[in-house]
């Protein structure tokens, strides 16, 4: 199993990391995709990552959206070009839109976004993306900058027919915690309507905390728990929906 976005670089992980891997190795995780999220980040995700040998995005995240858009978009730029022949270097992301952040226009979001979505293109990466409450804007951008290598709506909690319009266009939906609530009911019902090669597993650790967990803090160690819950909405083994969400995170990342 692999975790398809997990930010283990976070400081909420510190104090234990090295027993969080072990951990993970233990119950069969392999690995995990650390997403990048801002420039003041970028040096310490890319020494987690070495150093517990994770595949890694660079991006920078709505949250996170600069005064200066231009140099803040160079800097990525020249670090991508850097680590390109770098294997684990998978994709550009996390990046997106939220309209329930407003620290910074939503144009200047607009603005980041168009730059991270031409720099996937230019360098034949996925894009791993986060949307809340802009889907239609989202879905604009992506059939202006259309990638042939595609991406991921990380965090995905809509319905089948929001989740088939990303679909049309080459994305896969990242499925987590949000699973595990009944309350959830586009999300459970995209996933028991929809095939299983539409999907990726992911945690958002250490947020995104499933409602049944015994720890505030989210952790990869809560995988085997979504894929038991997506095999039960698809009414699939669990071996086999895990076989296939392995075969899908492998296609996406070419790993």
């Amino acid at each position: 199993m692999i975790d398809s976005h997990a930010h283990l670089d976070f400081d909420d992980f510190d104090h234990d990391r090295t027993q969080l891997f072990a951990d993970m190795k233990r119950q069969g995780i392999s690995s995990a995709i650390l997403p990048g999220v801002s420039s003041r980040h970028w040096s310490k995700q890319l020494t987690i990552a070495a150093q517990y040998d994770c595949y890694y995005a660079l991006g920078i995240h709505p949250w996170f959206c600069p005064d200066n858009i231009e140099t803040e978009v160079a800097a990525l730029a020249q670090l991508i070009e850097l680590n390109r022949k770098d294997n684990k270097l998978v994709a550009v992301g996390e990046c997106g839109l939220d309209k329930r952040h407003k620290q910074r226009a939503f144009s200047t979001q607009v603005a980041l976004l168009e730059r991270q979505l031409q720099l996937a293109i230019s360098h034949q990466l996925p894009v791993i993306l986060h949307s809340v409450r802009a889907h239609n804007e989202l879905l604009g951008l992506l059939k202006c900058y259309p990638n042939p290598k595609g991406g991921v709506i990380h965090g995905f909690y809509g319905g089948p027919e929001l989740a088939k319009a990303y679909i049309a266009l080459g994305y896969k939906l990242g499925v987590g915690g949000l699973i595990m609530d009944p309350k959830a009911k586009k999300l459970r019902e995209t996933v028991a309507q929809l095939a299983p090669d539409s999907f990726l597993i992911e945690t958002d650790s250490p947020n995104m905390t499933p409602i049944n967990a015994v720890n505030s803090r989210n952790s990869p160690l809560n995988i085997p728990s979504f894929v038991a819950e997506i095999a039960f909405l698809q009414n699939k083994s669990t071996v086999s929906i895990l076989e296939q969400l392995d075969e899908n995170v492998a296609q996406l990342f070419e790993l």
